[in-house]
């Protein structure tokens, strides 16, 4: 059964680091097979020019992964990221982004994802990323 928004939510509070909880990430939805985050528009993680950073869009990415495997499993387990490649497509720009991580394969030991990053004002693709993940638990 798939987790509550809520119980990963409080996965997030309670397995990031700091400099991670201060994206701002929220969970949007889940699903047997993936996870919606809210990445949160901020002035602080814009580069100059107005665009969000890069690094907090992975991050973001990397984090939506880890919701995704959780939400899959019933459960957050230790895990950690094997691989991670990211594509930018165009600059987000005073929008919310939604993260959406979805599963294409988990395993007993390895989970693989797809992520598109959308700018929430426009609908446009900000950014796709593809993570492995180890299952340490």
């Amino acid at each position: 059964m798939t987790m509550t928004t809520a119980e990963a939510d409080t996965i997030l509070a309670d397995n990031f680091a700091p400099w991670v909880l201060a994206l701002g990430l929220s969970v949007s939805s889940l699903g047997p097979d993936r996870a919606v985050l809210r990445l949160p528009w901020s002035g602080a993680l814009a580069r100059e020019g107005g665009g969000l950073s890069g690094q907090a869009l992975m991050a973001a990415a990397d984090t939506a992964t880890v919701i995704a495997v959780a939400s899959a499993r019933g459960a957050y387990g230790p895990m950690t990221t094997v691989q991670q490649s990211t594509s930018f497509q165009r600059a987000v720009t005073d929008s919310d982004v939604l993260v959406e991580a979805v599963l294409t394969k988990l395993g007993r030991r390895m989970a693989f994802a797809d992520i598109t990053m959308t700018a929430e004002r426009t609908g446009e693709l900000a950014a796709r990323a593809s993570t492995v993940y180890a299952l340490l638990g």
